[in-house]
């Protein structure tokens, strides 16, 4: 690092690693607390779904910024960050988005039985409302990861933040190892942002939650194009699945969008909701996805944290020169995000849809 930097990011996971890139680019130092693994926490695990699709048309524009920056940033760091296989969608939800995408210019059209099959391979034969999102895709976690965290170098401090305070005009970081004063900071460590939040007064209305991702091996050879999936039909027995192909396609994510609800405290009411959860998800992939051997090869489990006004519910709370973001299903907005978070910490000024008044991700 050639100078002491004016700003900080508290959380090496992809929103954070977004940030901090972001600043970077700006040519703006910056320091990176990171208590674990980069990547490990809430951003965990080998895929996760690209797509546009989404019920607020402000949410539609940002991830399509989010898939621009993906594909310069893959370009610069030279790593493939999205994969080109599109993402599909079966089920009444394609009604309700497949005009809002189009009406954004979004490459999303509808595809019946046969083109479903091609895209989809794994799939069991449906003749349902479908529709293919050209430009999504199965986001290469591990590797966005890494080549985001690369031109860190020391600016990356494995620590953990205890607390961010206030102090005359700056912000006072203090981590296990060090104390540190800094003009601007994001705190973006997930679950954690609620919990550092409150040492500013600032009472986050998140509520967490655990989930769980099963990862089944294909059977046979690999396909050459393999999409990833959002199924809200309930013809195979559940309406709330989701799937992304590992890099390689010879393994596929297999999860449920609903989660088991924690209490404050981070404990969980049921513990065995997670195993039930899981156990769903096996049987889904019985029924619907013959394409792939239904016992898995790894299972991730993973906090996530969501806010009142949506499933897909974005907001950046600002206090003191401090910038607090939390949200669910971040992956795909993450580059956005994060480049409108820098500008933010630069310029002191938020976009405007990003403050928690405007709701943006409402559904």
């Amino acid at each position: 690092m050639s100078e002491e930097p004016r700003v900080a990011v508290v959380g090496a996971g992809i929103v954070g690693l977004c940030t901090a890139y972001a600043l970077l680019e700006r040519g703006v130092e910056v320091r990176v607390y990171e208590q674990g693994v980069p990547g490990n926490g809430q951003s965990g695990g080998s895929s996760r779904i690209f797509r546009h699709a989404h019920d607020d048309p402000r949410l539609i524009a940002a991830t399509q910024e989010s898939r621009d920056l993906y594909d310069r940033w893959g370009q610069e760091l030279e790593v493939e960050m999205v994969s080109g296989d599109g993402a599909v969608a079966i089920g009444p939800a394609v009604e309700s988005k497949l005009p809002l995408l189009q009406e954004a210019g979004v490459a999303a059209r509808r595809i019946d039985a046969g083109e479903l099959a091609a895209v989809q391979p794994l799939l069991a034969p449906y003749d349902g409302p479908a529709m293919l999102d050209e430009r999504g895709g199965s986001i290469r976690t591990t590797a966005v990861v890494d080549a985001l965290v690369a031109p860190l170098g020391d600016r990356l401090v494995r620590d953990e933040v205890l607390s961010v305070r206030p102090v005359a005009d700056e912000v006072e970081v203090r981590s296990s190892g060090s104390t540190h004063r800094y003009d601007r900071v994001a705190v973006c460590a997930g679950r954690g942002t609620a919990h550092l939040a409150r040492t500013l007064g600032l009472a986050l209305p998140v509520q967490d939650g655990a989930h769980v991702r099963l990862t089944f091996a294909v059977r046979g050879e690999p396909p050459q194009r393999l999409a990833t999936l959002q199924d809200s039909s309930g013809v195979f027995g559940e309406t709330g699945v989701y799937a992304a192909a590992v890099p390689g396609n010879a393994e596929y994510a297999v999860g449920l969008s609903q989660t088991t609800r924690a209490r404050d405290d981070a404990s969980l009411p049921d513990p065995d909701e997670l195993a039930d959860l899981a156990g769903r998800a096996a049987a889904y992939v019985r029924r619907a996805l013959p394409g792939l051997d239904p016992e898995p090869v790894d299972v991730r489990h993973c906090w996530v944290t969501t806010l009142p006004w949506g499933e897909d519910g974005v907001g950046v709370w600002e206090r003191d020169g401090v910038l607090f973001p939390a949200g669910h299903n971040l992956w795909k907005q993450a580059p956005a995000l994060g480049t409108r978070m820098a500008g933010g910490l630069v310029a002191q000024t938020l976009h405007p849809d990003l403050h928690p008044s405007a709701r943006l991700g409402r559904g």
